[in-house]
Parts: C-alpha cells; sequence; structure tokens
C-alpha cells in the first residue's frame, strides 16, 4: 500500500522519537555505576575490602571445618560455619570487618597504627545481625601495642562483647563493673598465653550502637594495661562462633580515627590529651578496717568531662563499699569512676569521693595515682 506524504511524515515521526527514547536509555544505563555483586569466602584467612576503607576477613583459625562468608557493601554475613569447639577453649574463627592493621593486611588509606596520645577521639559505629541457634560472642574488638605494630601479637586486646549465646565467657575472670560510654559492663581481665586480654561484656545485647574507641582505651591506661606512649593498631567488628554461626551478620561498619586536637607527649599520657591533676586521700584507721577521703583537683587548663581515677590499693586491702564514685574491682588495681552528678572538674575545681575497707598486715595508702590515664601529683 502507498503511503500519502501526510501519512509518511507522521511515520517518520514516531521512527526518530523511538530512536530518540532508546538513545536516552542507552546513555542512561552507560552512566550508571554497576550492580554491586556480593562476594563469598570460604578460603581460612581470605580477604576483600569494602567501600575503599575496610578489610573484610574470614579469619577462621580455630577448626578445620568450613566456613564461609557473604561480603556486601556494608558488612557480612555468615553463610557457612560447620563444625563445633569445646565451649571452655577457643572460638572456630573471628570474621570480622576492620580499620587500621592486621598480620601486615592494612586497610586501605588508613590513620591506624596511631599513638593514643595523638588520638582526640576515635568515632565508631556498628550493627549485628543476630541468630539464636548458635554459640557465640558478638565481639568490638580493639588492639593496642607499645610500638607501631603491624604485624603479629599486639600486647593489650580489649573485647567489648554486645551479645552472647551460650555457656561462653571471656578469658580470666570477673573482677567488676564498670560503666563506659554511658552504658554498664561486666569487666573481665586475664591472659590467654600471647597478650593481656581486658573485656567488657553487656548485660542484655545490644544489636546497634555509636561509640567513642578511645573511652575503652582509657580504661586499659587506668588498670595500667596500656599507656599513653602506646599505638593504637586497629579496631575490628566480628563474631566468635563456637558452634553453628549461619546467619549471622554485620549489617554496618564505621571507624574513623581523628589525630591533633590536644594530643601531647610522654609515657604516661593520657589519650585524648594530657591532664594536670592532684589526689589528697585522707583516712581514718582503725583494727582491721578504714575509710578513705579522696579529692581529685583538676590543675589543668580544661575541664575534665568524666574523670576515672586509677591506683592501686596495697596487698591485704579491700574495699567494702564506696560513695559519690564506684570503684572496682574490690582490691589490687582499682578504677574510681565518677558518677553522672559530679562527672566534670572545673579547671581549678575538684570533685571528692569515698569508700570503706578491709585490710590486713599493717596499712599503708596507694603510691600514686592517674586520672584518666595521666599520672597525678599527690597533695
Amino acid at each position: 500500500m502507498r503511503l500519502l506524504p501526510h501519512r509518511l511524515d507522521t511515520a517518520r515521526g514516531v521512527l526518530c522519537a523511538l530512536l530518540t527514547a532508546l538513545a536516552l536509555v542507552a546513555a542512561f544505563l552507560a552512566a550508571a555505576p554497576a550492580a554491586h555483586a556480593d562476594t563469598q569466602i570460604c578460603d581460612a584467612y581470605g580477604t576483600t575490602t569494602i567501600q575503599g576503607r575496610y578489610v573484610v576477613q574470614n579469619n577462621r583459625w580455630g577448626t578445620s571445618a568450613a566456613q564461609c562468608i557473604t561480603v556486601t557493601d556494608s558488612g557480612f554475613r555468615i553463610n557457612r560455619a560447620d563444625g563445633s569447639v569445646a565451649t571452655n577453649g577457643a572460638p572456630k574463627s573471628y570474621p570480622s570487618v576492620y580499620n587500621g592493621c592486621h598480620y601486615t593486611n592494612c586497610s586501605p588509606g588508613t590513620a591506624l597504627p596511631a599513638r593514643l596520645d595523638t588520638i582526640s577521639s576515635a568515632p565508631t559505629s556498628i550493627s549485628y545481625g543476630y541468630v539464636s541457634d548458635a554459640v557465640y560472642d558478638a565481639a568490638y574488638d580493639i588492639w593496642l601495642d607499645p610500638t607501631a605494630r603491624k604485624d603479629g601479637v599486639n600486647r593489650t586486646e580489649i573485647m567489648v562483647w554486645f551479645n552472647k549465646v551460650g555457656p561462653v565467657q571471656p578469658v580470666g575472670s570477673q573482677t567488676g563493673t564498670a560503666t563506659v560510654a554511658g552504658r554498664s559492663w561486666q569487666v573481665w581481665s586475664g591472659s590467654n598465653g600471647s597478650n593481656n586480654v581486658l573485656s567488657f561484656v553487656a548485660p542484655s545485647a545490644i544489636s546497634s550502637w555509636n561509640f567513642d574507641v578511645m573511652d575503652f582505651v582509657q580504661q586499659a591506661v587506668s588498670r595500667q594495661l596500656a599507656s599513653g606512649n602506646w599505638y593504637l593498631t586497629s579496631v575490628q567488628a566480628g563474631f566468635e562462633p563456637w558452634q553453628n554461626g549461619t546467619g549471622l551478620a554485620v549489617t554496618s561498619f564505621s571507624s574513623e580515627i581523628r589525630t591533633g586536637g590536644n594530643g601531647g607527649g610522654g609515657g604516661g599520657g593520657n589519650p585524648g590529651g594530657q591532664t594536670a591533676c592532684s589526689v589528697t586521700y585522707a583516712t581514718n584507721v582503725w583494727t582491721d578496717g578504714f575509710t578513705a577521703d579522696v579529692t581529685v583537683r583538676n590543675t589543668g587548663s580544661a575541664a575534665v568531662n568524666g574523670w576515672q581515677l586509677g591506683f592501686t590499693l596495697p596487698s591485704g586491702q579491700r574495699v567494702t563499699s564506696a560513695w559519690n564514685a564506684t570503684v572496682n574491682p574490690s582490691s589490687g588495681t582499682v578504677t574510681a569512676t565518677a558518677l553522672s552528678h559530679n562527672a566534670q572538674i572545673a579547671p581549678g575545681g575538684s570533685q571528692t569521693f569515698g569508700f570503706q575497707g578491709t585490710y590486713s598486715g599493717t596499712f599503708a595508702a596507694p603510691s600514686a595515682f592517674t586520672l584518666n590515664g595521666t599520672a597525678c601529683n599527690t597533695a
């Protein structure tokens, strides 16, 4: 059939419009980023990077049974977790995501290792996905060492247990409780034969949280497990499974290391900056018992927010009660932590707390004090 002129023009117009539309679609598809394909890792020590700045590792070190993880843009999920190990020993693995250096594998562009007294803050966030048909803990690991170590085992490991399921416990024994970053924790301390381990166990499951890593670092410093001239080498978030573990997931992770700020040098430095302080320790002693009234004075030029006073009770002394602070553990190296109403010490100001205790043998006062990790003068 022969087309009339006006019908031919109409057909040509429709064809041009279709070709133009197809060209626009093709241009859009060419410009759009390719969809990310999730990566599966089954190799025992296999790793990959996400977001161009974090490393995700399978890290199956405690068993020969298969373990596989699926790595996403924001974290990972365990999709195979064969085998089991005894719950009174080490876990099967630690699949995790990290910022920093782990056995010479450093995350892209990391600021770690970084000296503690140069770090003003280290904000981080983590979200977990849990399952009930496994035995595991969900642990945030913080690694500290006297050197800027990028390989091997660090001297001190801080573990923050967001959750635990089944009959498992941290290394060592429980030494008390503490309030850190606004939350209450059971505190455990011990050694695994290779490094010191300081653990904070949540009394109930935490599925997601934003916090400052340095709040926990200060706990290690106050317990003489680190000092300001040590280094933060990595922060890691993942799971320690003993039995099963399929379905456990880190759904998001972020970590930032902020340096500069108020940092300063010195072997006993305070993470986040130096604090000038003095302590007065007044006692009333009787046979087998005593009370101590402790005054902490800020002799520096900046306010102290959230103070912790560390000291070591002489052998034979034990704290039985305290006021205006929590004092944990009850003997040995202890930490007095401020309450909400007296957490700030203004420049030139002071806060006072006290405790009652028992003793055996000859009574003596502690010989040294640290305020948020920095040595204080005694008045």
